[in-house]
């Protein structure tokens, strides 16, 4: 999409870029928390800037090198002033003029997005329901042929609707697309792949080169760069953030932090002592604070708080 910030939203990306630096330098009092606080409630353009903030440091990545050069390697640059840096770089009009359409410009201005431990439901034009989860940004592109779903990031529960038009509906992410059959089911994607798990009926994946695979409900399968993964059963997790909870069978602690800290900003970690502990249990995402404690009290760990941002779980003394 090409549709340019207003003098508005790049107020707010500096605004988001100086408050970043500042909550990440590692000195953050109580009226830093506060005032932050403030600014992100007092306008929506504050909240949306904030969540691209958040979005940086994975961002960074694939920024072309010489860009990356440029805002890292000044001379003399403190932390916060290469946070701020890449920030404004990321947040700015200059990937634009140098050419360079990042994931994260396309995501920025995506049709439909959902913030940081927000899950949003949408009615689409035919009268399908489209949930998103945890953020997520997805394009939706309907014509007289097509029912397309474009999703750049998180994760999306459809429900489709009968189409007097008999057009069909897909679901396409950078790894693949899936064509629903009449059906209820989600679709991830992330760096590494995507994923689709059918609640209803049927769905049909295809990747390039053409290869195509037909799911029915209560089936998953992962789909990326490798081709199409082996088929696989829906557990109990599978679309539990429907209903606010993640849910752990013997998962390992590390990758149970790592599922609730998509819903919540800052950073959410374990000692690597701990980090394979197997957890069981259903823990809410509508409060991940609620659910740390949870897991406080049900295992033999301790919950660590440098900053409201930077929480570390350890062995219990």
């Amino acid at each position: 999409m090409n549709r340019s910030p207003s003098a508005a939203q790049r107020e707010a990306v500096r605004e988001a870029a100086r408050w970043y630096a500042q909550l990440s330098s590692g000195t953050v009092s109580a009226e830093d928390q506060a005032s932050w606080q403030r600014w992100h409630d007092s306008d929506p353009l504050h909240r949306q800037a904030w969540q691209r903030m958040q979005a940086v440091s994975h961002s960074f990545a694939g920024l072309p090198g010489r860009i990356a050069a440029s805002t890292l390697l000044g001379s003399g640059n403190s932390r916060r002033q290469v946070l701020y840096g890449l920030a404004m770089l990321l947040g700015g009009g200059v990937l634009g003029t140098l050419g360079w359409r990042s994931d994260t410009r396309r995501q920025w201005y995506a049709d439909y997005r959902s913030g940081v431990g927000e899950r949003r439901a949408v009615r689409l034009v035919d009268g399908s329901q489209m949930l998103l989860d945890t953020d997520s940004a997805v394009d939706v592109d309907f014509d007289m042929q097509q029912r397309r779903v474009l999703l750049h990031r998180g994760q999306v529960l459809i429900t489709t609707a009968r189409d007097d038009a008999a057009r069909p509906f897909r679901v396409d992410t950078r790894h693949g697309s899936v064509l629903a059959l009449g059906t209820r089911f989600t679709v991830s994607v992330d760096d590494h792949g995507s994923e689709v798990a059918v609640l209803e009926k049927a769905v049909e994946v295809s990747v390039q080169p053409i290869e195509r695979l037909r799911l029915h409900a209560g089936q998953r399968v992962a789909f990326g760069p490798a081709g199409i993964g082996s088929l696989r059963s829906n557990d109990a997790a599978v679309a539990a953030w429907e209903q606010g909870s993640v849910i752990a069978v013997d998962t390992p602690l590390q990758t149970l932090l790592a599922q609730l800290a998509r819903y919540r900003p800052g950073v959410l970690n374990c000692d690597p002592a701990v980090a394979q502990m197997k957890i069981s249990g259903a823990f809410p995402i509508t409060d991940t604070e609620l659910a740390l404690t949870a897991l406080q009290s049900a295992f033999p760990l301790t919950v660590q708080r440098r900053t409201r941002y930077w929480v570390t779980v350890v062995a219990r003394p």
